[in-house]
């Protein structure tokens, strides 16, 4: 992974350290913002975001998982966390499956929500539609649309009002990130299969039980190769954060608190 400067971070609260990874064309503040005041009330939290999102210049070349993996703890490490759990979402859970394996005298423990090992061949499906539609003239109001359709839970999307859905596009179009093509790539390349028998820390996986992006399918495959992981359910779809954030907060920092 070539980039032109160190990951951009939020950092908050004091306590054990927390690492956070957050998903393809997120962001900390998008992915974890309404968590933050909880996570920090207990922890030292830090939050890179990824190159071409948030706080982060885009790369000046194609991401890596173990680069960015790198990267990650790197930035926790400059932080003053030496020892830390991370939390995944999404693209950030095969991230954090390789920090705790490239990092394992680092990592004490793994938080991971709408978890992949790697994509299964729907989900190269889709990651196609969702490149394809990034690089069309007209991306951005037609991946705003897919990404609604896809990302949020059915029961979630069935109870929006018509303008509130409306405004949930137009906020989804405008906050495509500029390294969304690169991080979505990366998801194509992404296969930790091989370091979940290798992980050696508590881990907790966060099904999504109504994920139609990363479906419980992958969950399942996660926590059935890690060793000892305990499995929860969150019947959200792909955007917990959204639908239910008290109940995804509460997960994580029963967990963390368990294994403290």
């Amino acid at each position: 992974m070539t980039t032109t400067s160190p990951l951009g971070r939020t950092v908050r609260g004091t306590g054990p350290g927390l690492l956070l990874a957050h998903g393809a064309t997120g962001s900390i503040d998008a992915n974890y913002g309404p968590l933050l005041d909880g996570l920090a009330a207990h922890h030292r939290v830090v939050g890179p975001d990824y190159p071409g999102s948030g706080r982060t210049p885009r790369a000046t070349g194609p991401l890596d998982l173990d680069g960015l993996a790198d990267a990650l703890v790197a930035t926790a490490v400059e932080e003053g966390l030496d020892t830390f759990a991370v939390a995944g979402y999404s693209l950030g859970t095969p991230l954090a499956v390789r920090a705790a394996t490239r990092h394992p005298s680092r990592v004490t423990a793994l938080v991971l929500t709408a978890a992949f090992a790697h994509p299964s061949a729907r989900m190269r499906l889709l990651l196609d539609d969702w490149l394809r539609l990034l690089r069309a003239d007209d991306g951005h109001e037609a991946v705003a649309r897919w990404t609604t359709l896809i990302a949020a839970g059915a029961p979630y999307l069935d109870r929006m009002p018509a303008d509130e859905l409306t405004a949930t596009i137009a906020a989804t179009r405008d906050s495509i990130p500029p390294g969304a093509i690169d991080q979505v790539l990366l998801c194509t390349r992404a296969d930790v299969r091989a370091d979940l028998s290798r992980l050696a820390v508590p881990t907790l996986v966060i099904s999504t039980t109504h994920d139609a992006m990363v479906t419980p399918h992958h969950h399942h495959e996660v926590a059935a190769g890690i060793p000892d992981a305990q499995l929860a359910e969150l019947p959200t779809g792909h955007l917990p954060f959204v639908e239910a954030p008290a109940e995804w907060l509460t997960l994580i920092r029963d967990f963390l608190a368990a294994t403290a």
